[in-house]
């Protein structure tokens, strides 16, 4: 048994690591700002109180500013949330002798690279959100976790899965940028490989999402699938077409290879089509039967 602090845990993969952490049998403390005991991560005297008084192990370190558009609009928060917050998450940890898992992003880089990005490909992010992201990384000591993820999903909270289910409910037709890229990921099959790493103490930056690249476009195809609804609802559109325009730029292309987890023997996260038609099952199983994968 360990003792583990997580971080944004009551966010849909903090849920999701304190769930997987009880089951396991470790100790966990929740640090959130909705917990019957909140606690800001920019808050650095209290996060220090915290965990000098619980004496993680590990601590996994979710919490982040997540809104990518609301960053582009503040990007002195975002950089005080998601580089300040986890400097001090970083500080407390180390004062008790705990490894650190952040949790970072795809948004550390611009999109431009023909293929997947591998852990040693150097950032270049375009957006305020993965500037501060990246500031985050660079907050940590090497011998703690980097975890990079994408476009993620779970059973614990909003998403862009029950965002898609509750359009599809709502309007005959669905349009879906098909000109940015990446990897599907789902809480259920991150938090356990975040644990184990974490545990294992693995220093250093890892990619770790789900399997299989797609398009939005396809993503939300794959959705409406899963769920026995007809795809062809979903309509391609391009990035410059979308109405009103997003404030913050996207990566056109933030598909991640897991080259390290290879390298390390690690086995790689599943298809993103097996825990997305899980997630379907769960949050909407009036849809109906959902038809087998080709």
């Amino acid at each position: 048994m360990s003792r583990i602090l997580v971080t944004g845990s009551g966010g849909q993969l903090g849920r999701e690591l304190v769930l997987l952490a009880e089951a396991r049998g470790h100790a966990v403390a929740r640090l959130g700002r909705h917990e019957p005991e909140p606690c800001d991560v920019t808050d650095a005297e209290a996060l220090r109180r915290r965990v000098n008084a619980f004496g993680p192990e590990l601590v996994i370190h979710a919490a982040a500013w997540t809104a990518v558009d609301d960053c582009e609009a503040d990007p002195e928060r975002a950089h005080l949330v998601n580089a300040g917050g986890t400097a001090n998450v970083a500080a407390a940890a180390e004062a008790v002798g705990a490894h650190v898992v952040y949790v970072s992003t795809d948004y550390v880089f611009d999109g431009s690279k023909v293929g997947p990005y591998v852990e040693s490909d150097p950032p270049a992010p375009r957006s305020a959100y993965g500037r501060s992201k990246l500031a985050g990384e660079q907050a940590l000591d090497p011998r703690h976790t980097v975890a990079r993820t994408s476009w993620v999903s779970g059973a614990h909270g909003p998403n862009v899965v029950r965002t898609i289910l509750r359009v599809a409910a709502e309007r005959p037709e669905l349009r879906f940028v098909d000109d940015q890229v990446g990897n599907p990921t789902f809480t259920a099959d991150l938090a356990p490989a975040l644990l184990d790493l974490g545990l294992d103490r693995a220093a250093g930056t890892w990619h770790v999402t789900n399997q299989g690249t797609v398009s939005w476009h396809g993503f939300a195809r794959s959705v409406l699938a899963a769920a026995g609804l007809d795809p062809d609802r979903v309509v391609p559109i391009a990035t410059a077409d979308l109405d009103p325009p997003r404030p913050a730029p996207r990566p056109a292309n933030s598909a991640l290879d897991g080259a390290a987890l290879r390298a390390a023997g690690r086995p790689p996260l599943r298809d993103f089509h097996e825990p997305l038609a899980e997630l379907v099952a769960a949050i909407a199983p009036e849809a109906g039967p959902r038809p087998a994968r080709p």
